[in-house]
């Protein structure tokens, strides 16, 4: 239930803010030629929005963040956690855990892991529907960011995916 009282504050200050991002996923095979390419829009879950919250105005100590990726992907929803997402499954196909989002400093609104880029490198066959960051390198604990769904993309032994992901912040211009 929304609070009447926080949106009638929000109006007469004239404003608030915007926060979303994007997933850029590109798929090399073995070789190192490019296979496939996609970017989409992320939906940022009610749990992140919170953390975002605590950790700027709550001063909570920052953790680390995690870029996954999903095996298949029907539906997203706000509320969703690590643990309860019943929407979309992880992938877990290639070497090692999620991979770590390092960002450089903010900058215009934004930051950005394009220096260092999340990469997986496939030890199976399979098919990718999305992507999510979190505050968990494994397991189900740890706070679920934001997530995004694509069409279903195909990858194979030994391809490689990287994906970058920004994340930006606006005024809403009200």
């Amino acid at each position: 239930m929304k609070d009447l009282a926080v949106e009638k504050n929000l109006g007469k200050l004239g404003g608030g803010m915007r926060i979303g991002g994007v997933f850029e996923l590109e798929c090399y095979d073995s070789l190192g030629k490019l296979k496939w390419s996609e970017t989409t829009k992320n939906l940022v879950l009610d749990p992140g929005l919170n953390e975002l919250l605590d950790l700027v105005f709550n001063y909570t100590t920052p953790a680390s963040w995690y870029v996954g990726i999903m095996a298949t992907a029907t539906t997203l929803a706000t509320g969703d956690t690590l643990a309860s997402h019943a929407g979309w499954v992880e992938e877990s196909g290639y070497t090692g855990d999620r991979k770590i989002y390092t960002v450089a400093a903010a900058d215009s609104e934004s930051v950005t892991n394009t220096a260092a880029k999340a990469t997986f490198v496939f030890t199976t066959n399979a098919t990718v529907n999305g992507a999510f960051v979190s505050q968990a390198s494994a397991g189900t604990s740890g706070v679920l960011f934001c997530e995004a769904t694509f069409s279903a993309k195909v990858v194979s032994t030994n391809d490689t995916l990287e994906v970058t992901y920004t994340i930006s912040a606006d005024d809403d211009g009200v």
